[in-house]
């Protein structure tokens, strides 16, 4: 298993050790997809993506904001970081699909990427949560990494 990070040399989990990392500005932007039935997608543009539990996109904000701050709370090996800045956004891509998009960024020896992932997908959980009454039809998926930097080596998801 050599090249895990989370594993020591005799094969158990472990954190890995930041210490000797240098501190620098570090980002990282992930996705989550939100696909709904055409005519939920329709009802929603319709009530400026409001459902009966209230505005959509804005709880999704905040509860994707909250997930990306207690990311350390809740993927084991994560450590806690002082985020300096995290900003989700939702808007209707094609085929009635709702793009949510959380970039974070940090000062610090680590790197933002689970923080970015965990603050999408849970920004998608809360649509859906929010959205569920009207289908169960409606799909989360395209969880991922779109870019980082400030690591050891950034990365751009490829289009």
């Amino acid at each position: 298993m050599s090249g895990l990070s989370h594993v020591d040399a005799d094969g158990r989990p472990t954190m890995v050790d930041v210490g000797d990392k240098p501190v620098t500005r570090r980002s990282a932007v992930a996705e989550a997809r939100v696909q709904f039935p055409p005519e939920v997608a329709a009802q929603l543009r319709e009530s400026g993506l409001r459902s009966a539990k209230g505005p959509v996109v804005d709880t999704a904000i905040i509860a994707g904001t909250m997930a990306v701050k207690r990311t350390h709370e809740l993927i084991p090996f994560c450590h806690p970081l002082p985020v300096e800045r995290c900003r989700i956004s939702a808007d209707f891509g094609p085929d009635d699909v709702l793009v949510i998009r959380c970039e974070v960024a940090v000062v610090h020896k680590t790197g933002v990427e689970m923080e970015a992932l965990t603050g999408a997908s849970v920004a998608a959980l809360t649509v859906y949560d929010m959205c569920k009454a009207l289908s169960h039809a409606i799909r989360i998926d395209g969880i991922r990494l779109i870019g980082k930097t400030g690591g050891k080596r950034d990365f751009e998801e490829a289009t």
